[in-house]
């Protein structure tokens, strides 16, 4: 079993950016072996922007916020 590294790192032109922590390291073995897990640029999805709104509430001047009981109430 090889002994493992892990880490996130850019891709800049086609090339992945090893992280300077592990440069020397990586430069004394004779091969590696590479698994990649894409992370697309973010994709909003209505779930997210509702996730993301439920967090961090957006104030609009002349709007009054209100509770959720009061949302029920009417």
């Amino acid at each position: 079993m090889m002994p493992s590294v892990e880490f996130q790192a850019r891709v800049e032109n086609g090339k992945i950016v090893i992280p300077e922590e592990y440069q020397q390291e990586l430069s004394e073995v004779a091969t590696v072996k590479i698994v990649i897990l894409k992370q697309s640029r973010k994709q909003i999805t209505p779930f997210d922007i509702m996730d993301e709104l439920a967090q961090n509430p957006v104030s609009i001047s002349g709007i009054r916020m209100i509770s959720r009981e009061e949302m029920h109430e009417r």
